[in-house]
This record gives structure tokens, C-alpha cells and sequence, in this order.
């Protein structure tokens, strides 16, 4: 029986599921946090943008071309596909559902591998971070029990 895992995210929180084939429901198999993206922008920078000297122009600030928040949504991102990318890697799955704010899910798509990504069979642009497995299992039930997995 194969084996489909079901990635819910969005940029602070994400679940990973397992499911075996219809009527097994969805299995817990890991839950990550990523705090920093739920900080307060100012608790994100440590300093005030630096400045830039030129002859005759005077000082003006530079600006990060990222936002604190959006790099924190970055690195969380680049840790969820690793961890995709591994379980990929060592058999744990043999195709993944996606499941995130439409933002947040290019960031994953970005950060996949080739032979990861292959697997994707499925991408949601919704938040269901807060959906019980029950919940979840019952919104993706048309996708996660295709008969060609059987």
C-alpha cells in the first residue's frame, strides 16, 4: 500500500500526516513550530538600517529587500522542505499533498528538490493549520484516496 503524506503549513506552524489508503484516516507523524515568525517585526531586527555614505548626496537608509518576517517565513520554508526532502529521500512516502496560504506555499515550492517535487501530487492554497485530522481528512478526502494508490 503506498504511502501519502499530507504537509499543512503556514508560516509559523506546520503539521505532516501520513495516510495508507482509504478508511486509515490521517496519522500524526510530526508537528514543528517556527516562533520567530510569529514576532513582532521590531523584535526581529536587532538594529536600525544601516547607512550609506556617498560624496555630495548626503546619508539615507538602507532597506533590507526582505522584510524580517518574510525572511523568517523563508527559513521555515527551507526546514519544511528539508524535512520533505529527507522522508523523500529514505522511502518514508511515495507522494505528498501540500497545504498553505497561497504566499507561503511558493516559498516551499521554491525550496523543494527536483525528485521531491515530482511527488507533489496535490497543492491546496488554504490555511487548515487549525483542522483537526478529522477536519482535514474530510476536505482532501477526494484527492488523498485516489484509486490509481490503492
Amino acid at each position: 500500500m503506498a504511502t501519502t503524506w499530507i504537509l499543512v503549513a503556514n508560516a509559523s506552524q506546520a503539521k505532516l500526516y501520513a495516510n495508507t489508503g482509504p478508511k486509515k484516516g490521517l496519522v500524526a507523524v510530526k508537528d514543528l513550530q517556527h516562533p520567530e515568525s510569529r514576532e513582532k517585526t521590531a523584535d526581529l531586527v536587532s538594529d536600525r538600517p544601516g547607512q550609506l555614505h556617498s560624496p555630495g548626496v548626503g546619508q539615507r537608509a538602507s532597506q533590507p529587500k526582505t522584510s524580517p518576517k518574510e525572511n523568517e517565513a523563508r527559513h521555515f520554508a527551507q526546514e519544511l522542505a528539508r524535512e520533505l526532502n529527507h522522508a523523500r529521500a529514505s522511502g518514508q512516502f511515495d507522494r505528498v499533498i501540500l497545504v498553505a496560504p497561497p504566499a507561503f506555499m511558493g516559498l516551499i515550492n521554491e525550496k523543494l528538490d527536483g525528485p521531491t517535487a515530482q511527488l507533489v501530487s496535490d497543492r491546496f492554497e488554504k490555511d487548515y493549520t487549525r483542522s483537526t485530522a478529522r477536519e482535514l481528512a474530510g476536505r482532501l478526502e477526494s484527492c488523498i484516496y485516489l484509486p490509481d494508490y490503492q
